[in-house]
């Protein structure tokens, strides 16, 4: 209920302002910019995914390219590069002074504004769309092609008339993900100085302190996502997908790619590799211009900093999800999915909305936890919430609950029968949990630099200052720490999808 209670916080706040200045705040000619750069960026990100990912997810799905469990995992290791990293890449390759120039003798353009924020989040979100169209692809009836080819129609008619239609749910699952990422980035369109409204919050709030204003634009923000949330379960409203009869289950046969095999492998080859590539070339060449003997210092403390709050999280977050999972698997019901779905409005509320409804909370209720590591904590454990509930929940449908039956049948009280029987099932689920949100945790930007105590210095907020100082030498062992981190993150989740493949 935290999560609740910040937003109707943030909303008292926005609405008490009076009527005059309240018509000055929300018809600004410049909310009207705002919203249009911040529109364009997601549909300009949103439709680069799609041309890029729908390639990649058929060939590793429905051709004969060989060697596809290795260009699946090339297509999701641009996952291990946050957006701000990535973004840093970019701009320490461009430029007179940049990587490529100095490496290669290539200057290239150093990308900023729209392009460059366009770019460095394309590279960082594809992955989400490839994943939700490659498990669709998978899941796909071969049949369904066979009858449309055995009626005359021709390969791309069958694709265009029978396989897209059923990647609905897919496009619209990872389309959802792709535009909560993008409406609630911080880190890409500050370093490319690109205004969009989580851009715009930052900016009153630090440099303005007009908290009005921040609680309006955060509420524009929130009606965005909220719109977004809306027509995703709008656009799945009465889609059904499933065969009438049992069919035969059986896998599609490749489709030979012919003359173009050494496009298609290029394809799947270049893509991730320019996108990991290019920001391990960039961290690796400013790695050796660091010449501050000061670095690993500020290094190791940058480092215990974003243990000291990334590992409480990591720790709360399951434990909090563990009972709301356990009734929405165990006893279903209207309470049940209610609260499953507020743990999923913590993650979907953009992070600087988030932070500042926190900074309204604290300040008004808690002065006392202002800029404490306590509410850093607190921030990280709602927001991240809905990526602990996952594992949990597929841990508890493993679970029987006839085995808590039989312990009730010996006398264990349902406390002891739950520690004793099913606990031991979920462990896998919990540690899951408990990676995934302290890998998050480490490499979130937007709330922790509203919300850290003064001086407290992360991985995260220190590749963003040097990088917003051009001082890419000192940002690369903080970005490469990052980097190394966020690898890990990959390897759990194709870890966990081997598991439950």
């Amino acid at each position: 209920m935290g999560v609740l209670l910040l937003l109707g916080y943030l909303l008292l706040r926005a609405l008490g302002v009076e009527a005059e200045e309240l018509a000055k705040l929300v018809l600004r000619p410049r909310n009207l910019r705002l919203l249009q750069n911040t529109l364009l960026l997601a549909a300009g990100v949103l439709a680069l995914d799609v041309l890029l990912a729908l390639p990649l997810a058929w060939l590793t799905t429905r051709s004969d390219l060989r060697f596809k469990r290795a260009f699946t995992l090339l297509g999701v290791l641009p996952l291990a590069i946050p957006g701000y990293v990535m973004a840093y890449a970019l701009l320490a390759l461009g430029g007179p002074y940049g990587a490529a120039a100095q490496l290669f003798g290539v200057t290239l353009p150093r990308l900023n504004g729209y392009a460059g924020a366009l770019i460095a989040l394309t590279i960082y979100t594809f992955p989400y769309m490839f994943l939700n169209l490659r498990a669709a692809l998978l899941g796909l009836d071969p049949t369904l092609e066979e009858a449309a080819r055995s009626l005359g129609y021709r390969p791309h008619q069958v694709f265009l008339r029978v396989v897209l239609p059923q990647l609905r749910p897919a496009f619209y699952a990872g389309g959802l993900l792709v535009g909560l990422h993008v409406l609630g980035d911080f880190g890409v369109v500050s370093l490319m100085r690109f205004e969009t409204f989580s851009y715009a919050i930052y900016l009153q709030y630090s440099a303005a302190y007009d908290r009005e204003y921040a609680a309006w634009l955060a509420l524009m923000l929130l009606t965005l996502t909220g719109g977004l949330l809306y027509l995703e379960a709008r656009l799945l409203h009465r889609v059904r997908l499933d065969r009438i009869g049992t069919g035969v289950k059986k896998r599609a046969a490749p489709t030979p790619l012919g003359a173009w095999r050494p496009l298609a492998y290029g394809f799947a080859l270049g893509l991730p590799l320019l996108a990991v590539g290019a920001p391990v070339l960039a961290i690796g060449y400013w790695m050796t211009r660091t010449s501050n003997p000061g670095v690993l210092t500020d290094l190791g403390e940058a480092l215990t900093n974003s243990i000291l709050a990334s590992a409480p999280a990591a720790f709360l977050a399951p434990m909090l999800v563990l009972p709301i999972a356990y009734l929405s698997v165990r006893y279903p019901s209207r309470l049940s999915r209610f609260l499953e779905r507020v743990a999923y409005i913590g993650y979907a509320t953009p992070p600087l909305a988030f932070a500042l409804a926190l900074i309204f909370f604290s300040l008004n209720l808690v002065p006392f936890l202002y800029q404490t590591l306590a509410l850093l904590v607190y921030a990280y454990t709602l927001h991240f919430l809905a990526e602990a509930i996952g594992p949990v929940r597929s841990a508890l449908y493993q679970a029987s609950p006839r085995v808590e039956e039989a312990a009730y049948s010996l006398g264990y009280t349902p406390f002891w029968a739950f520690w004793k029987v099913t606990f031991p099932v979920l462990r896998g689920g919990l540690l899951a949990s408990t990676a995934f949100v302290f890998l998050s945790a480490m490499k979130e930007l937007p709330l922790t630099f509203l919300l850290a105590p003064i001086g407290f210095e992360t991985l995260a907020t220190n590749v963003w200052g040097y990088t917003t100082e051009a001082m890419f030498a000192e940002a690369a062992p903080y970005a490469l720490v990052i980097l190394l981190a966020s690898a890990g993150f990959v390897g759990l989740l194709l870890a966990q999808e081997r598991r439950s493949a």
